[in-house]
């Protein structure tokens, strides 16, 4: 008996030229963490991002974040500005380092951290002496937060910003790259991920002296000297030469997969924006969407899930909204600076399948189920 195919929120999706840099790898015995396709990955995303970028690749993105927290001098008892709407690893890092995280809510316009709830907590937070040592703001879904109020905020306040763009490799915002707007952008390169390296990162700087010492602290923190000498602590976060190779050949294919995806939002706007039930995220003036998943909102909880559980059943993927960082229990004691938005975001949203790999058959089932969905 045929049975229909699996389709997954974001599957990954190679473009052919992969396995060519893998084979160079193992033909010249480049194997370990270092080589000649970590050096061409690291160029090919400089040359794409542009804006003066140094770019080093990492075991992660959450490795990427981590190490941003320590080279910007992060650590225990300090606090650091977390956009709440997002995933675990954006705020994971802060306690690594033994710091606390302050959890700052959206706006509607992006999904990202709101301005005005940002300038709150830092002068709540300066008025206890509880000055912020870093902001965390992401690009969520491949929207593009509002850097230019952000940056604005933390230059007057004198805060860094690490710029997680995990989720927005492919995106802009006013036509400069979104992992170059900030004091340190992060990439990531996860398997759900618009390109992939299978599991892998970047942290991306404008400045050189700033790169190499992520990657002297990347490779075990190893000091100039024909023993294995130590002055700091270091960790093991560089990615390896074969993963770059994949990476090599997914770079010549990112721009591809960008369209794909914003094909997939056109797709699912077009037919679903007729109903009043469901809303889709506009791009602001200047902003550019890689749009790595589409994401609808539902007028009620019940509605979402009605969705979602339909489309499972036909063994289709789809995820609600991530749940806020403040409302984690990991996260249960830590201050919040929140006004609901995130909140109702996870409770009414819905990831779409969107992987640059779907066919029209695809979203054709997709759609269909959607439609049959009671009072939507």
């Amino acid at each position: 008996m045929l049975t229909k195919t699996k389709i997954y929120l974001s599957s990954p999706h190679m473009g052919g030229s992969e396995q060519k840099f893998v084979n160079e790898a193992f033909d010249t015995n480049w194997i370990a963490p270092l080589g000649p396709n970590v050096d061409g990955f690291e160029a090919d995303i400089q040359n794409y991002l542009g804006n003066d970028s140094h770019v080093a690749v990492l075991s992660s993105g959450t490795a990427a974040i981590h190490l941003a927290l320590q080279l910007l001098g992060v650590s225990k008892g300090d606090e650091v500005l977390c956009q709440s709407f997002t995933f675990s690893a954006s705020a994971n890092p802060i306690i690594y380092q033994g710091a606390t995280p302050v959890f700052i809510d959206s706006e509607s316009d992006t999904w990202n951290m709101s301005p005005e709830l940002l300038e709150i907590a830092i002068i709540d937070r300066i008025e206890k002496n509880k000055k912020p040592k870093a902001i965390i703001a992401v690009h969520l879904y491949g929207m593009p937060y509002k850097a230019k109020q952000i940056n604005a905020i933390a230059k007057k306040y004198d805060i860094p910003v690490v710029e997680d763009s995990a989720e927005a490799l492919g995106s802009s915002y006013y036509n400069t790259a979104c992992g170059t707007l900030s004091d340190i952008g992060i990439l990531s390169f996860n398997g759900n991920k618009i390109i992939t390296t299978s599991g892998g990162g970047a942290l991306v700087t404008h400045h050189l002296e700033l790169k190499n010492q992520a990657v002297f602290l990347a490779t075990q923190a190893r000091d100039n000297a024909p023993h294995y000498e130590h002055s700091s602590v270091g960790f093991n976060y560089r990615m390896s030469n074969v993963l770059a190779g994949i990476g090599r050949g997914q770079m010549e294919v990112l721009d591809k997969h960008v369209d794909a995806r914003r094909a997939n939002y056109n797709f699912y706007k077009t037919h679903l924006s007729n109903h009043s039930s469901i809303s889709f995220l506009e791009e602001p003036e200047g902003f550019y969407s890689n749009r790595w998943l589409t994401c609808i909102t539902t007028n009620s909880f019940e509605l979402r899930e009605a969705i979602r559980l339909n489309l499972l059943k036909e063994d289709i993927e789809s995820r609600p909204l991530w749940k806020p960082m403040h409302m984690q229990p990991v996260f249960k004691d830590c201050l919040h600076f929140t006004d609901g938005t995130s909140e109702t975001l996870f409770n009414k949203g819905l990831c779409l399948p969107s992987g640059s790999n779907l066919s029209q058959d695809d979203l054709n089932r997709i759609l269909d189920i959607i439609l049959k969905t009671p009072n939507l």
